[in-house]
């Protein structure tokens, strides 16, 4: 299990199991971190994420969906 998240994590690039980055990490609250979505990011893989509400600019990743976190990425467990 990766470490907790930190406020040095702020500006890590999120990206999938297979390496593709579908954000930025923007704020940590707790033991979630909110993310930016990639702006290429296509709807389908937004939807796959569970990123679906059009308002939203962030979205939050909880710290149980990340595989590894390293000195500048944050990965998640799946692939979308």
């Amino acid at each position: 299990m990766p470490r907790d998240f930190m406020a040095e994590d702020r500006g890590k690039d999120v990206l999938t199991a297979d390496g593709n980055m579908v954000g930025t990490i923007e704020d940590i609250k707790g033991s979630n971190a909110h993310v930016k979505p990639e702006s290429s990011l296509n709807q389908s893989i937004r939807s796959k994420l569970g990123w679906t509400s059009d308002s939203e600019d962030v979205y939050e990743l909880n710290h149980s969906e990340v595989s590894q976190i390293s000195d500048d990425e944050v990965h998640i467990k799946r692939n979308p």
